[in-house]
């Protein structure tokens, strides 16, 4: 769905071309220096962050059911051990930041699912991941302290030369910062035939991929995916 007129001009982006954008859930336009999406603004608590080490896509605010952000320039990488670093600048920067009492509401499936891949929700696996997660589950340990992270890098790092690395859609939750490079990993193994050698060489913990492997398949609605996971835990060795 195209940002409608009014809505464009609320934000004073009337008159100039919009273009759709690639990634996401396919419903990000960019109009002028502004990216406009169709679903509320990110939390206040987002323009108390100091970016040291990388960019942040500042809100711009929300007119009409839509919210919009500033346009950051840059490409996804492949590069995930990059990635995964620009994401601790980012914990850096948010360490300090208090949970947001909203969160605890989200009923989403992505909010669903990082509940069951912490235990604090029952799974009811698809039948070819049920296997698979119980390795996983063998897997887990302690990932540390909690506080707000961002977990969905993954395609959500754009690089731009001469440029530090922008971080965009903030995915937040509130959850250890091993558990979101986790995330990465787990989406490189799955998704990007990644080598197994990416966890050494990112520093990412077994524990922490298998966690958020558990957090991915819990979204997922297609049995046909199970050979990614069985992939991924592969090269975990599991």
């Amino acid at each position: 769905m195209r940002p409608p007129a009014p809505v464009l001009r609320a934000f004073g982006v009337a008159g100039g071309p919009v273009t759709p954008l690639e990634g996401g859930q396919g419903t990000s336009w960019r109009a002028g220096d502004l990216v406009l999406k169709p679903e509320p603004p990110p939390g206040d608590w987002l323009r108390d962050v100091v970016p040291a080490g990388f960019r942040l896509a500042r809100s711009c605010g929300a007119h009409g059911g839509w919210s919009a952000t500033r346009w950051l320039e840059g490409a996804e990488t492949s590069d995930f051990v990059a990635v995964i670093e620009a994401g601790r600048a980012f914990h850096r920067a948010v360490a300090h930041l208090p949970r947001q009492p909203s969160w605890a509401a989200r009923t989403d499936r992505w909010a669903v699912a990082d509940r069951i891949a912490w235990g604090e929700r029952p799974p009811r696996w698809l039948p070819a991941f049920a296997p698979i997660a119980a390795r996983l589950t063998a897997a887990l340990e302690p990932l540390g302290a909690s506080q707000i992270v961002h977990c969905d890098l993954t395609r959500n790092v754009l690089v731009a030369d001469g440029l530090p690395p922008a971080i965009i859609d903030v995915s937040p939750y509130w959850r250890p910062p091993s558990y979101a490079e986790g995330v990465v990993v787990a989406d490189a193994l799955a998704w990007h035939d990644a080598p197994g050698t990416l966890l050494r060489d990112a520093g990412v913990s077994v524990p922490a991929v298998a966690r958020a492997l558990l957090f991915r398949m819990a979204t997922d609605t297609v049995d046909d995916w199970a050979w990614r996971y069985e992939h991924a835990c592969r090269q975990l060795t599991l």
